[in-house]
């Protein structure tokens, strides 16, 4: 994968940024509901999706994963995240496709809100052999719909301001909903 340099300022721009909404969510006071956070990095994971190409945006999921897992977490965090954040980065493409790029961010978000959630239960399952971690879904839930409406309106003022910049987003149907 050829990359010019334009592109790979972006990527590692996102990337530090995502590290960033880490960093700060990781200061906030915990939500109440075990495992449920507001996903603030998964802000850079929309951007890449609605500017640059899926092995990009996965390359920004992976890499602000490990960074920020290393950084402010543990080998446990960086399993529940990678999962989540790859399960979550797969729905919300899938769904920008068969939608053709119909979806609104705030849309996406929730649904790649609630499949970062279907991921970390799954490991959680795999790892502990308790199925009964699956009676946190609906809590879950109730979280990942507020916090992905949240995430993507955020989403949504940040790409306006990139399309208003030098940003140059070819061949790629930028959506604005």
């Amino acid at each position: 994968m050829k990359i010019s340099t334009r592109k790979l300022v972006y990527i590692s721009m996102l990337v530090a940024q995502a590290m960033i909404l880490s960093y700060v969510e990781s200061l906030l006071p915990a939500i109440p509901i075990q495992g449920a956070k507001l996903g603030l990095a998964n802000i850079a994971t929309l951007l890449a999706l609605s500017t640059l190409s899926f092995k990009e945006s996965l390359l920004i999921v992976i890499a602000r994963t490990f960074l920020s897992s290393f950084m402010f977490g543990n080998m446990t965090v960086l399993i529940y995240s990678l999962t989540g954040g790859i399960f979550s980065l797969i729905a919300m493409y899938v769904t920008l496709k068969l939608s053709n790029n119909n979806f609104s961010l705030i849309a996406v978000s929730i649904i790649g809100a609630v499949f970062h959630n279907a991921g970390q239960l799954t490991v959680a399952v795999l790892i502990l052999q308790n199925k009964n971690v699956f009676l946190l879904w609906p809590y879950l839930l109730l979280v990942a719909i507020p916090t992905g409406i949240f995430i993507g309106i955020a989403s949504n003022y940040l790409l306006k301001y990139l399309l208003k910049g030098n940003f140059n987003f070819k061949n790629k149907k930028v959506r604005l909903k």
